[in-house]
């Protein structure tokens, strides 16, 4: 782990010379509407930029700075950066240019950037902007030649700057970019509108109030389809999706049908660009004057605007955008003069690089065909993510009558296991309602395997799950207890139950318990039945999926957390934290939790380590003090070695650090399992589970008056996401691929992103490129 010496923008290890950016200039600009995480990317471009030996400069205020250059174009040094990460807005602003839309201001642009040599451009914004830079790469050779034509730049100039490269990322909260998971501040867009959302049900069920909620969105609506489902809210208006012609009178039946249910609290949320079927906008206000007339409720309307922008970016969107500005800079230093501007993108859990007016056709193909009115065709085009969204909201948010619900005569029963973990709630929501509107009865099962073998068992109703989505801890209650001792008891009620499948909610003890059930299915025919494991834990240490519900929460706990010990640290200088978090043995927590904050040094259970690493984390923050960064963030897995204890660790430090910079410590503790659901958790948690629910029911009506047990390894299965795509796999395939002693999987995906924290730390780092490099087509992948 040795220090890079930051003094020489030439120096690069020697296993990035393949990526040399010695002799190349990188520019980095934000454009059009801000988003948080935006300075998360601009820190991650300027310091993987001049880790590869390249000179990086800010350009300030978008295209207008682009064109005015002076000033607005000044070299990034490695400090520019320090202390952004938890900063949202761009600390490099942006503005809208009308002079870039000439091509005389394009001109000018072309003339600033040659002078400088930047021949490389990283443009962080929305379509607009990354359509302005693509004309502008196209236009760049003829420009340049203009430019040598009226004496503005000489020969040699033109021979050595012959080519632009275009690599963009996405910057909008309103996710409304084809090609894309997740754009740059989303989520913490997001978090805004469940933080509001959550305020306004306690007010709401004191009053019995109905709220109509209106939130971003001109042209999309994922900000407000996400919300509605993280919320339970009890009717959502989107552009894409219309509601049918006699919206008016079946969204007030279904107002009153809630409050007869002794639901003592509305909620509706409004796209900013809602509109109905002949696409007249459908704006707050109608719908409160609709809801006042119609049914006397006590109607408040709440419009968020500019909230949604603002704030400290997410641990989602700090990963995010440290991903994509790493990826983004190897991108422009593999690029070539045939290379076509690409975008780097998220795909289920990976980057990837897209051609990116491929992308921006998409996104205005899908205006296009709402203009059009060919609704179902644009909630097709913002992809299979955005349509399982809006389809999973239907099944939850309105319950069939009773007498049009096919019934399946099965009951399946649903379990917490293991730690709590938030999210769990959700989850179990999305099953029981699932599973009702399927036609099945539905039974919670209360404490785990423990209260299982005890008979805590009850049928679970659509109303008893309202509002779960939003709370944290686990209101089934769970424990850590393995099934083992109990199976008969636990077959014994599974029989007296006639329970026909199982899900299961929960951490390491939750698939390990599923193992132990599979195994017994010899001695114990009650156990061939369809059974489903949602990994459900923060420590996100169960085989078969790259991310547990849960372990958003906990990082955002530990980034929050951070945020603010930094912030202490301003005040006083010269000082070290040593954070220890939880995780067990998995040092996800920790590793993510590091690059999310901008930590030095992060130790985990899975990279050994001795007295000399710890020695030259001493020096390099003894070195770190001398800068104008006079603090340093350690983040310690609670598990990662038995002997260098966070006690060891601090004294270790504070004895070495004597006199340059004194220690401090913090346990996390079960704070991180605490508090509300993140947007994130309550939204996977709520899909993951109605994707089980739907494999549940396919098995049951598979097997349905056949009288089939179920006993292939395939009837007991984790469904998890695994880089794209969600898969179901079965346990018994799992089990070789677990290390049980430590309770982790023996390949941990997140590893490959060590190397970012380290790099963006400022130490050497061998960074695996192996998933990187290729650009693809665009096409719709996976179903999340």
């Amino acid at each position: 782990m040795g220090d890079l010496d930051s003094s020489s923008s030439s120096t690069y290890p020697k296993y990035l010379e393949h990526l040399s950016g010695d002799g190349k200039a990188i520019g980095v600009l934000t454009s059009g509407g801000d988003a948080q995480g935006m300075n998360a990317a601009v820190r991650a471009v300027v310091r993987m930029g001049i880790y590869t030996g390249a000179k990086v400069y800010f350009i300030y205020e978008g295209y207008q700075g682009l064109v005015d250059g002076g000033s607005n174009i000044v070299e990034a040094k490695w400090d520019c950066v320090s202390s952004i990460l938890q900063v949202g807005g761009t600390i490099i602003g942006s503005a809208r240019c009308k002079a870039f839309r000439s091509r005389e201001g394009r001109l000018k642009a072309a003339c600033n950037l040659a002078r400088l040599g930047i021949t490389n451009l990283c443009v962080i914004g929305g379509d607009g902007s990354l359509t302005g830079a693509n004309l502008f790469r196209k236009e760049w050779s003829g420009l340049l030649e203009e430019l040598a034509r009226n004496g503005d730049i000489d020969n040699d100039t033109l021979q050595k700057y012959s080519y632009l490269n275009v690599v963009g990322m996405v910057g909008s909260i309103d996710n409304d970019f084809c090609g894309t998971d997740m754009t740059i501040g989303t989520d913490s867009a997001l978090h805004r509108i469940i933080e509001v959302v959550d305020a306004i049900m306690t007010t709401a069920q004191s009053h019995q109030r109905t709220f109509v909620l209106e939130v971003m969105g001109r042209h999309c609506g994922y900000l407000a389809l996400v919300s509605a489902l993280a919320c339970g809210a009890d009717w959502v208006f989107l552009p894409e999706s219309p509601p049918e012609e006699d919206w008016e009178e079946n969204m007030c039946l279904k107002l009153s049908e809630n409050r007869a249910r002794k639901k003592r609290l509305n909620i509706i949320i409004v796209s900013e660009g809602a509109i109905d079927l002949q696409n007249k906008p459908i704006t707050s206000e109608k719908i409160k004057d609709l809801v006042v007339k119609n049914l006397g409720f006590d109607t408040r309307v709440t419009i968020l605007g500019h909230v949604q922008r603002g704030g400290t970016p997410s641990a989602f969107d700090r990963i995010l955008a440290s991903r994509m500005g790493v990826e983004a800079v190897i991108a422009l230093l593999e690029a070539t003069p045939e290379t076509p501007a690409c975008v780097v993108s998220l795909r289920g859990n990976q980057a990837v690089r897209l051609p990116l007016m491929e992308c921006v056709e998409m996104t205005q193909d899908v205006q296009k065909a709402m203009d059009e009115r060919r609704f179902k065709e644009a909630v097709k085009l913002r992809g299979r993510r955005f349509e399982g969204n809006l389809n999973t909201y239907k099944r939850l948010a309105i319950k069939l009558p009773d007498e049009k619900i096919v019934k399946s005569n099965c009951n399946v029963a649903v379990i917490n296991v293991g730690a709590p973990a938030a999210g769990m709630n959700a989850a179990v929501r999305s099953a029981v309602r699932v599973g009702i509107a399927d036609g099945h009865k539905m039974f919670a099962i209360y404490d785990g395997f423990e209260g299982f073998a005890n008979g805590q068992i009850k049928e679970i109703g659509w109303a008893d799950v309202g509002g779960w989505t939003g709370q944290g801890g686990s209101i089934l209650g769970t424990k850590r207890t393995l099934p083992g001792k109990y199976l008969e008891k636990i077959a014994e009620q599974m029989h007296s139950h006639s329970i026909n499948a199982l899900l299961i909610i929960g951490g390491f003890e939750g698939y390990h318990g599923a193992i132990m059930l599979s195994e017994a299915r010899n001695n114990h025919e009650e156990f061939c039945i369809p059974i489903c494991i949602l990994p459900a834990t923060i420590s996100n240490d169960i085989p078969g999926t790259d991310i547990s519900i849960g372990s958003d929460t906990g990082l955002n706990v530990i980034v929050e957390t951070c945020d603010r010990i930094k912030q202490s640290a301003s005040g006083t200088k010269r000082r070290v934290f040593i954070i220890e978090t939880m995780g067990g043995y998995c040092g996800y927590l920790a590793n993510m939790g590091g690059l999310a904050a901008g930590a030095d040094a992060a130790y985990i259970f899975e990279e050994p380590f001795g007295i000399g690493d710890l020695q030259s984390n001493v020096m390099h923050l003894t070195e770190k003090m001398k800068t104008s960064i006079q603090r340093g963030l350690v983040l310690r897995n609670e598990s990662c070695s038995v002997n260098y204890t966070t006690d060891f660790i601090y004294q270790l430090y504070s004895e070495e650090g004597k006199g340059v910079f004194d220690c401090r410590k913090n346990v996390l503790g079960h704070m991180q399992q605490g508090g509300a659901p993140s947007p994130f958790d309550r939204n996977f948690g709520t899909k993951i589970s109605a994707k089980a629910m739907e494999w549940i029911s396919a098995k049951l009506k598979g097997s349905q008056g056949t009288g089939k047990k179920f006993v292939s390894d395939d009837s007991i299965c984790v469904l998890g996401i695994c880089k794209r795509d969600l898969l179901f796999q079965p346990v018994a395939e799992l089990k070789k691929d677990t290390d049980f002693e430590h309770r982790i999987p023996k390949v941990q995906w997140w590893l490959k992103l060590r190397p970012i924290m380290k790099i963006l730390a400022k130490y050497e780092a061998s960074y695996d490129m192996s998933d990187t490099g290729k650009l693809e087509p665009l096409q719709h992948h996976g179903d999340l």
